[in-house]
């Protein structure tokens, strides 16, 4: 039988012990957060990037030409 539940472990630094166990409900509600706000995140880069070089290439320059005129 496998588990289906994400697992948490629990290392105390001190002694070593390690204590791997279930994620309790909100653990797993807020790993479902996390994994959106990654994904959200990670496509607001992506959009940024697709932008930044759709306008190097309308202006017609490189990344280093357009950082020369701004510094």
């Amino acid at each position: 039988m496998t588990n289906t539940k994400p697992q948490i472990t629990v290392v105390n630094c001190t002694t070593g012990e390690t204590i791997v166990r279930n994620a309790t409900n909100d653990e797993i509600a807020q790993i479902k957060i996390d994994a959106e706000t990654a994904l959200i995140k990670k496509a607001e880069l992506e959009a940024k990037a697709s932008a930044k070089s759709a306008l190097l290439a309308k202006l017609g320059i490189t990344e280093d030409e357009a950082k020369l005129l701004l510094s």
